[in-house]
């Protein structure tokens, strides 16, 4: 929706034809069905049905400045939706809706409390309605605070037993990775001893090799004598003058 509606006649000026004319079918039949003291109006950006804060001071408890929701009516990317926050609380009324919408015949589209549909021949009127006229204000709001005092009941034990869980299991995988660590250090440092000797003992052997190797050769090495140099002389033949007659 590309502006945010502010009235309920805003919101549906906005749909196209097909959609306007499925939600205002089943805003009627909400309306017609729908018990004293609640109230319509945009409630997180679509049509809602709510208890008002003049009503219920507290409010919805996830959001205390938003009234506790009823109903909401929506047109989404994909499909249309209504959501029956009315059943969401009540167990009992939620398997009464399932099963009047399943008699039926039509294909029931539904999560915890939203219903999903494409167009309004997939929405049986007479059930929602009767969902609706069913969940009183009265029936309403002892249904919504019995469900809060449930999760707060069982909230704390479950988060105890939570916690206490993986506050074991940090223990245990704590105390095993410093025992790896302890492990690894030791034998990091016994490795380390081997290696430092097991050189030391190399760069022994090696230099004992070596002076071995140079008091040997000092051994096998002749001793230098004077050498005299030799000198020999040139002797040259003169060759006889020319006209001299040899004799």
């Amino acid at each position: 929706m590309p502006d945010a509606p502010a009235t309920v006649y805003d919101y549906l000026a906005l749909l196209p034809d097909d959609r306007r004319e499925a939600l205002e079918a089943v805003r009627e039949t909400i309306l017609e069905n729908l018990g004293q003291g609640f109230a319509e109006g945009i409630q997180y950006g679509m049509i809602g049905y709510f208890v008002p804060h003049a009503i219920y001071p507290s409010g919805y408890h996830c959001d205390p400045t938003e009234p506790v929701p009823f109903i909401g009516l929506a047109s989404q990317k994909n499909h249309m939706a209504i959501y029956m926050f009315c059943l969401y609380t009540d167990p009992d009324a939620v398997e009464d809706f399932t099963r009047d919408w399943k008699t039926t015949g039509k294909r029931l589209d539904m999560g915890k409390s939203c219903v999903r549909f494409r167009k309004l021949e997939d929405v049986p009127l007479d059930v929602v309605g009767r969902a609706v006229k069913n969940a009183t204000l009265t029936k309403f709001i002892a249904s919504y605070e019995s469900s809060l005092t449930h999760s707060a009941r069982k909230k704390p034990k479950k988060k105890t037993a939570k916690k206490a869980a993986r506050t074991t299991a940090t223990r245990k995988t704590t105390s095993k990775k410093v025992g790896n660590r302890a492990a690894k250090k030791a034998r990091s440092g016994t490795a380390s001893k081997k290696v430092a000797k097991k050189a030391t003992k190399k760069r022994a052997a090696k230099k004992k090799a070596a002076k071995k190797k140079a008091a040997g050769a000092t051994a096998k090495k002749p001793a230098k004598k004077a050498s005299k140099k030799k000198t020999t002389k040139r002797t040259t033949k003169r060759k006889p003058a020319r006209g001299t007659a040899s004799r």
